[in-house]
C-alpha cells in the first residue's frame, strides 16, 4: 500500500526532530517482523537468540538492536521505503558533509561547538548515530564507505576526549549526561561494533558506566528513584551497555529496572501509580510529579520499555514481569484516548507544545510506531486490537502523512499491517472519558473529539524550563481544544507561536501583561491553589465537568462548567470576580484559519465582513457560525464580541532551549475570534455559550431556537443543563443546593438519565474533600440494578443515593436503578 499522501500545511523535514523525538525514533522500530540488513547478523540469529546461544548468547541481540535502529531488509524500490531512505541520506550526507574530525578540533559541527558543552556534545551524538545508522543501512550514499566509517570513529574519540568521559562531573542539563548523549553513544556502538577497536569500545562503555550505572537512581542526585520515561530509557541503555560488555549482570539490572526490583517494585513502570508518576488505572499519565504527560514522557515510557521487552524476548534475560499487562492495558485507556486519527493531543503534551520539530502530528505518529512495536510480542487478543487502531489511525491522516513522519525501521512496521487484509482498521474511537488523575477531560464523536485541560493543586496548570513553553500561562485553565476530523491542523499549523496565548480557547484570564516562563535552567511547574477540577461520566457517553477558577497573579475568580450532550458542549461560567482594575474575558473561540483561510462567519443568519482586522461588538447575538468548524450558541447573550486577524509570530518566541529551540521564521497564520467581554473588575459575571461541531449555519439557527439542551442553573451554587429529549439532567454543585428536583448535600457532580428502560445516575468528588456525598433523585425508583459497592440507595418516591467518595480520586460512581 502506498502511504504516500499531499502534505497540506505542515512542512520541514522528518529527520528535524526533538531531542525528546530524536531519542524515541531511535527505538521505533522493533526487529521482529523485518528482516535484517547484511550490515546487522543474520535473522535466524535475531528471531531465535538460543538457536546459537552456545557460540554467543549476546551477538543475536546486539543484531536485534542494529536492526531496531536501522529496520532490517527491505526493498528500496518501494515508494514509501525509497522516501524514507532519501530522508535518512539527505539528512546524513549534510552532516557528513560539515563534519570536522581534525585533530584539535574543538567540535564536530561549527554549530554545535563547543564539544565540552553538554547540551553539544548530547546533540552531536544524536547526529552521529543518524550517520551511523546510514552507514549501516542498504541503499545511501554513505552505506558501507570506510571513509565514512574512519571518520565516525575519529568522531567518537574526539567526543570522548573533549566531552563526555569519566574524568567529568555533570553541568548543565542532566538529561544530555544520563539519558540523551548515553543512548546515542550506545546505539552508535552497536551500529559500528563489528569495527570498534576494543580500547575505544571499553572506553565508551566505562563513560556509560559511569554516568548511567543502573535505571534505578538519578547520579547527580544518588537518593532521586527514576521513574516513569526517564526509568524506561535508562533501562534501554543499560541492556545495550550490557550486551556490548557481553556482561550477564549489567543486562540483569535493565530487565529488573522495569519492575524496580532494587526497590521492592515501588517504581515499577508495570505497577499502577496512585500518585506521581506513573499510569493510572483511570487512563491518566503523569511524569514529574504533577505534569498530564501521555503525549510525551507516556509516548517514551512505551516505547522504550516495549523495545526492551522486545530486545530480550526469547533469551535468557527476557521479560517475565506478569505485571506487564499494565503497560498492555495502557494502549486501550491512556494512549487511544488521546489519540486522534492519528496526533496526538495537545492536552497532554507538557511543555512539547513549544517544539517546532514535534509536533502533534509527530508525536502522534512515534506513538503509533511504539503500539505497532508493543504488538510485535503481546499477546494476539492484544495485538490484533492495536493493529485494527494504527491501521485506522493511519489511513484516516490524509493530511499528514504516516509515511513522512517515521523512519524505515516503523515504517515496515506499519506496511505489513497496512498491507494485510485479515487486518480490518478499527473506526474511530467514541465515547467520554474522565481523566481524573491528570485532570483531563476527552469527549469523542464520530466526526469530532473535545479535549479539556484542567489544573488543580494536584495537577500542573502548565510546565516550563530550559527554555521552553515561555508562553503556557493558560493552558490548564481550561484550555478547550475541539479537533474536526476533517481538518486534523487546527493545533498543528502553526498554532502556537501565532495564537494570542491571551485568548486560549475556553479559558476565563485576566489580561494583565505576563513575562516569559521558564527561561532559566531546570523545569518548573505552576499548581494552582484550587481543589476543584474534573467530572463525572455517564454510560461512557455523556459527562460534565467542573473547574474552580483561582488566577495566578490575579484576583480573578471564576467557576467554570462544561457539559457534554452527544453533539453539543454547553459552556457555563458563574461568580466571575475580580478586583484589579484589568479587563477580564471569557473566551469562546480562536480558530486557527491557516494561511489563507476566509471561512464565512455567520451571526444570527447575517454574513459578517471576511476582511482581515474587522471586529464587532455582537451584544444582542444568539447564534453564530463558522464555515468549517460549526456553531456557537449564546443563551444569554452577553457582552461578546468577534475579530479576525492575522497573527505573525516565531517558535522562538515559545522556545529557545538548548536542542529545542525554535527558528527566528515568522510565521502567519488567520484567526476568527470569539469573546465574552466582562470589564474591568467584574462582580460575579457570568456566560453562557454552546459549541456544535461540525453543524451547519441551518441546524446551528435550529438548534438555537428549538434549545434542546437548556440550562437550568448557572450560578455560584450549581451550573446545570437538562436534555428532555435524552432524559438527561447533568449538574455540578459547588455547595448543598438543588436544581430540577435533584438535590445534594455539598459539592459534587452529578449526571441522571431517564428512559423507559431505566434510571442511570453517575455521582463524581472532583474537589476531592468530602467523604460522602448524598444526593436525592426527583422520581421514584423501586430497585437497584446494579450500584458500585461505594453507593448506597434507598429506593422510595423520593430516593436517595450515599456514595463514599473518599478516597476515590475524583472518579465516577455509578447506579443502574428501576
Amino acid at each position: 500500500m502506498d502511504l504516500r499522501r499531499p502534505i497540506t500545511r505542515l512542512s520541514g523535514p522528518s529527520a528535524d526532530l526533538s531531542r525528546r523525538q530524536t531519542l524515541s525514533l531511535a527505538g521505533a522500530g522493533a526487529a521482529a517482523v523485518v528482516l535484517p540488513c547484511s550490515l546487522a547478523g543474520s535473522a535466524a540469529a535475531a528471531d531465535d537468540p538460543q538457536a546459537v546461544a552456545a557460540d554467543d548468547p549476546y551477538e543475536p541481540l546486539l543484531a536485534r538492536a542494529a536492526r531496531q535502529l536501522t529496520g532490517g531488509a527491505f526493498d528500496p524500490d518501494d515508494a514509501d521505503f525509497a522516501a524514507a531512505l532519501a530522508a535518512l541520506d539527505t539528512q546524513a550526507a549534510a552532516w557528513w558533509r560539515q563534519i570536522d574530525v581534525a585533530t584539535g578540533s574543538k567540535a564536530l559541527w561549527a554549530d554545535l561547538s563547543p564539544a565540552s558543552d553538554p547540551a553539544m556534545f548530547g546533540q552531536s551524538y544524536q547526529r552521529l548515530r543518524t550517520l551511523a545508522t546510514a552507514w549501516a543501512t542498504p541503499g545511501t550514499s554513505l552505506t558501507g564507505d570506510a571513509t565514512v566509517l574512519a571518520g565516525l570513529l575519529d568522531a567518537l574519540r574526539l567526543l570522548h576526549t573533549t566531552g563526555y568521559n569519566p574524568a567529568r562531573s555533570e553541568s548543565g542539563n542532566w538529561w544530555f549526561w544520563e539519558i540523551g548523549a548515553p543512548r546515542a553513544l550506545m546505539d552508535t556502538c552497536v551500529l559500528l561494533r563489528a569495527a570498534l577497536p576494543a580500547e575505544d569500545l571499553d572506553a565508551y562503555l566505562r563513560t556509560v558506566a559511569r554516568f548511567v550505572p543502573n535505571p534505578d537512581r538519578r547520579t547527580n542526585s544518588p537518593t532521586l528513584a527514576e521513574t516513569g520515561a526517564n526509568r524506561a530509557d535508562k533501562a534501554v541503555i543499560v541492556a545495550l551497555r550490557g550486551l556490548l560488555a557481553r556482561d550477564a549482570g549489567v543486562l540483569a539490572l535493565a530487565r529488573d529496572g522495569l519492575s524496580d526490583v532494587r526497590d521492592q517494585g515501588r517504581n515499577s513502570l508495570f505497577r499502577y501509580a496512585t500518585s506521581g508518576d506513573g499510569f493510572y488505572p483511570d487512563g491518566s499519565f503523569v511524569q514529574h510529579d504533577s505534569v498530564a504527560y501521555t503525549g510525551t514522557y507516556g509516548s517514551v515510557l512505551l516505547g522504550s520499555a516495549g523495545q526492551l521487552i522486545a530486545l530480550l524476548a526469547g533469551s535468557a534475560h527476557a521479560v517475565t514481569d506478569p505485571a506487564v499487562s499494565v503497560l498492555y492495558d495502557a494502549v486501550d485507556r491512556t494512549f487511544a484516548p488521546v489519540v486522534l486519527d492519528g496526533l496526538m493531543m495537545d492536552a497532554v503534551r507538557g511543555r512539547a507544545i513549544s517544539r517546532e520539530r514535534a509536533r502533534d502530528h509527530t508525536d502522534g505518529a512515534v506513538t503509533v510506531s511504539y503500539v505497532l512495536q508493543l504488538a510485535d510480542g503481546a499477546p494476539p487478543s492484544y495485538a490484533d486490537r492495536w493493529r485494527a487502531a494504527a491501521k485506522g489511525w493511519i489511513l484516516r491522516n490524509r493530511e499528514t502523512p504516516y509515511a513522512t513522519l517515521v523512519g524505515i525501521p516503523a515504517l515496515a512496521r506499519a506496511k505489513a499491517v497496512l498491507d494485510d487484509p485479515a487486518v480490518r482498521p478499527a473506526e474511530r474511537l467514541t465515547g467520554h472519558f474522565v481523566l481524573a488523575d491528570m485532570d483531563r477531560v476527552a469527549h469523542r464523536r464520530p466526526g469530532w473529539a473535545c479535549a479539556l485541560s484542567l489544573s488543580s493543586k494536584r495537577i500542573a496548570a502548565y510546565e516550563a524550563g530550559n527554555g521552553e513553553n515561555l508562553h503556557g500561562w493558560y493552558t490548564g485553565d481550561g484550555m478547550t481544544y475541539l479537533y474536526d476530523g476533517d481538518d486534523l491542523d487546527a493545533f498543528g499549523d502553526g498554532f502556537w507561536p501565532t495564537v494570542d496565548p491571551y485568548r486560549l480557547p475556553g479559558t476565563t484570564v485576566d489580561t494583565r501583561a505576563r513575562a516569559d516562563l521558564g527561561t532559566g535552567g531546570g523545569t518548573s511547574t505552576l499548581r494552582p491553589k484550587n481543589t476543584v477540577a474534573g467530572g463525572a461520566v455517564l454510560d461512557a457517553r455523556y459527562g460534565a465537568a467542573a473547574m474552580e477558577l483561582i488566577a495566578d497573579g490575579s484576583t480573578l475568580r471564576a467557576k467554570k462548567a462544561w457539559f457534554f450532550v452527544d453533539n453539543a458542549v454547553v459552556a457555563l461560567g458563574a461568580g466571575i470576580t475580580a478586583s484589579d482594575g484589568r479587563t477580564v474575558e471569557t473566551i469562546v473561540e480562536n480558530r486557527n484559519l491557516h494561511a489563507e483561510g476566509a471561512p464565512r462567519l455567520i451571526v444570527d443568519g447575517h454574513p459578517q465582513p471576511a476582511r482581515q482586522g474587522w471586529s464587532a461588538p455582537l451584544t444582542d447575538a444568539s447564534w453564530a457560525h463558522l464555515d468549517g468548524t460549526g456553531g456557537y450558541v449564546f443563551p444569554t447573550g452577553g457582552p461578546l464580541h468577534a475579530l479576525r486577524e492575522e497573527r505573525t509570530g516565531t517558535w522562538r518566541a515559545l522556545n529557545t532551549g538548548a536542542d529545542t529551540g525554535g527558528s527566528t521564521t515568522p510565521v502567519t497564520r488567520r484567526y476568527a475570534t470569539l469573546w465574552f467581554d466582562h470589564g474591568p473588575s467584574p462582580t460575579s459575571a457570568s456566560y453562557a455559550y454552546v459549541l456544535l461541531p461540525g453543524a451547519t449555519a441551518a441546524t446551528t439557527g435550529a438548534w438555537s431556537r428549538s434549545r434542546p439542551v437548556r440550562i437550568v442553573a448557572n450560578d455560584a451554587t450549581v451550573q446545570a443543563v437538562e436534555s428532555p429529549r435524552l432524559g438527561l439532567l447533568a449538574a455540578h454543585f459547588w455547595a448543598a443546593g438543588a436544581v430540577g428536583g435533584l438535590r445534594a448535600d455539598g459539592p459534587c457532580t452529578v449526571l441522571v438519565r431517564r428512559r423507559d428502560d431505566g434510571i442511570s445516575v453517575a455521582v463524581a468528588d472532583p474537589g476531592r474533600t468530602a467523604t460522602t456525598a448524598t444526593v436525592r433523585l426527583p422520581f421514584p425508583v423501586r430497585q437497584v440494578v446494579r450500584a458500585d459497592d461505594t453507593v448506597e440507595v434507598a429506593p422510595g418516591r423520593r430516593p436517595v443515593l450515599t456514595v463514599r467518595v473518599a478516597g476515590s480520586r475524583g472518579h465516577t460512581h455509578a447506579a443502574e436503578l428501576a
